[in-house]
């Protein structure tokens, strides 16, 4: 296999509710970002690929006007994967291991703005037997949530601790969009959504975009020589699917993220942190157990989903936040998490590691 590093990584500052901007425009200086400051020329990079949701937009081949963010010399190849922006890098990771190329761009939007998420993430279910029935997202999680209740793997008041602690980890994160203290007991006081979630349980609608440069070898060490920054290794990424149907799986465990992690190697060294997509607080106890994390390791130190949750960039954005936690002398080894579809039902694990 070859060696892969981050080289460079850029989101949104802040992430917000951006209801003035096309996607074009929000990552426009995102993208010339890196072009300028990744260390590798725009046209040496050999392959770009993008994460987004036309069903955001309602428009078929909606993500093609957001390429005009990369400008239109010189020609690229090019590849989309409707999914977060982690299955983009992803595939681009793939590219690189094929040899054909050395590095690649990949970018990532999401404006959950634009209409009602949790709808239309309704057409995400299985069409026939449970979609007809429009079961919102959030009240899909609600399901999840009751159920690892009524096993005894968790309470309510754990779910609001959870919440609790992202937020304050969210207020040393200038991207992150709600932080601060919180009182628990003020948070349980709160009504149901969608028993047994409250308010503080549901991830912020958030518009956002992200973008990296990753590189092979001795690309990646020329480009960080250039950029000043050093490079940040991808020792091992897998992502696992399970089945659409609700009733076919466990919702109190989540089996394709342990595979995910076994492929990934996590478990061959100390985990120094986290950075988990769990859009809702009882996912993050749910991906703890099925990663094998202990209480001593820190989960989502950048606040994540709780305290912004852009459609299609938050997962790529645990990469990005566990890369700048690296480089920061944060820790030496870390894992990022994405998640895509109903109540973790397609699960990508990555382990990082610095210089």
């Amino acid at each position: 296999m070859r060696d892969v590093a981050i080289v460079a990584y850029t989101q949104s500052s802040p992430f917000s509710v951006s209801l003035r901007k096309n996607d074009a425009e929000i990552l426009l200086p995102l993208i010339h970002e890196l072009y300028e400051n990744s260390g590798i020329a725009k046209q040496d990079i050999g392959f770009t690929c993008s994460g987004s949701t036309d069903y955001i937009a309602g428009q078929a081949f909606a993500f093609v006007h957001a390429i005009d963010a990369l400008g239109a010399w010189p020609p690229i190849s090019e590849s989309h994967v409707e999914m977060d922006g982690a299955w983009a890098l992803y595939e681009a990771w793939c590219k690189i291991q094929t040899g054909e190329v050395d590095s690649a761009l990949c970018f990532c939007f999401g404006r959950a703005s634009m209409g009602t998420i949790e709808e239309v993430l309704t057409l995400q279910l299985d069409p026939y037997t449970v979609a007809p029935l429009a079961p919102d997202a959030h009240s899909i999680a609600a399901l999840q949530a009751r159920a690892l209740l009524d096993a005894g793997k968790a309470s309510e008041r754990d779910l609001a601790r959870i919440v609790s602690t992202n937020r304050i980890h969210g207020k040393s994160n200038p991207d992150a969009l709600e932080t601060g203290e919180c009182d628990v007991d003020a948070l349980l006081a709160e009504p149901y959504v969608a028993s047994p979630l409250r308010e503080h349980a549901l991830p912020p609608v958030t518009d956002g975009a992200a973008a990296i440069v990753i590189a092979a070898g001795d690309t990646a060490r020329a480009a960080c020589e250039k950029n000043g920054n050093a490079p940040v290794w991808i020792r091992g990424i897998a992502h696992r699917v399970e089945p659409m149907g609700l009733g076919l799986r466990d919702l109190t465990t989540s089996a394709s993220t342990r595979a995910a992690a076994e492929a990934a190697r996590v478990s061959a060294g100390p985990v120094d942190f986290a950075e988990l997509h769990a859009p809702y607080p009882h996912q993050e106890l749910i991906l703890r157990e099925a990663l094998g994390l202990d209480a001593t390791t820190m989960v989502n130190p950048s606040g994540g989903p709780t305290c912004a949750n852009p459609m299609m960039v938050a997962g790529l954005a645990r990469l990005g936040e566990a890369t700048r936690r690296i480089r920061g002398g944060g820790g030496h080894r870390a894992l990022a998490h994405a998640t895509q579809g109903p109540c973790l039902q397609q699960n990508l694990v990555c382990v990082l590691e610095g210089e």
